[in-house]
């Protein structure tokens, strides 16, 4: 599990960046660097839902002591957003990924998430909009 952290010293709040796959990089990079922009402390971990669960199931245990927002970036089935809303009552931002079909299949399976499973998602590819409404969410701290 690879982790890159960044500590800001301007707005309060820590997001966990988690994707499913190094293949989802490009979205990660984009995600940060808003992140970094807007002065937010963050981690990037690369865990998979499916292929290690038992990890991921740590990591939230782990990092929902000193996390605020989990930004969880998935394609294909883009499991990966519930599972972690499902093991977590912090907010859940779900990023799905153009990997087939034009990203719909992902963006379908992130928004039907069934009751008491809520993630909020933005649109295909869109770390950017992901780290941007954190950012609001996290200014509701400030009020």
């Amino acid at each position: 599990m690879r982790s890159k952290n960044f500590k800001s010293k301007n707005l309060e709040g820590f997001v966990s960046v988690i994707a499913g796959s190094k293949s989802d990089e490009k979205i990660v990079k984009e995600t940060i660097e808003v992140l970094k922009e807007n002065k937010i402390n963050f981690e990037v971990k690369y865990i998979s839902a499916h292929r290690e669960l038992e990890k991921l199931r740590e990591y939230i245990k782990k990092s929902q002591n000193y996390t605020d927002i989990y930004i969880c970036i998935a394609g294909l089935s883009c499991a990966l957003p519930g599972v972690v809303a499902g093991l977590t009552q912090k907010p859940v931002i779900g990023v799905p990924i153009n990997a087939k079909l034009g990203g719909l299949d992902a963006l379908l399976s992130c928004v039907q998430m069934p009751k008491g499973v809520p993630v909020a998602t933005v649109g295909i590819d869109n770390g950017k909009n992901a780290a941007l409404l954190a950012t609001r969410i996290l200014k509701l701290k400030l009020r």
